[in-house]
């Protein structure tokens, strides 16, 4: 896990990020877990550093001492990964078709 962490920082440092780079962060956005979130807003002082704030957008606290905390929205990034993952079908569709008549011709 940690090796494909920094596969991806040296693609995304040299620009040649992967579409299934793409695919699989909208997947871990679209189903990960709130709980760092959370911990943020209850704990009295937490460790920033070591928590995973990426599904995080917005914190609000008021004088009255309440918080609130807005998270990214969901419904779009998996509105997002079907159509990837649907334009991934139809490219191989496409494929298959032309390797279909290619066949035929032969």
């Amino acid at each position: 896990m940690a090796e494909e962490k920094q596969e991806l920082k040296r693609r995304i440092a040299e620009g040649k990020v992967k579409r299934e780079d793409v695919v699989r962060r909208l997947a871990e956005l679209a189903f990960g877990k709130a709980n760092d979130c959370v911990r943020l807003a209850l704990e009295e002082n937490p460790k920033v550093g070591k928590l995973d704030l990426s599904l995080l957008s917005e914190v609000k606290r008021n004088e009255k001492g309440t918080v609130e905390i807005k998270l990214i929205d969901r419904l779009q990034l998996l509105e997002q990964l079907a159509k990837t993952i649907t334009e991934d079908c139809g490219e191989a569709e496409e494929f298959l078709k032309a390797l279909r008549g290619q066949e035929a011709s032969e």
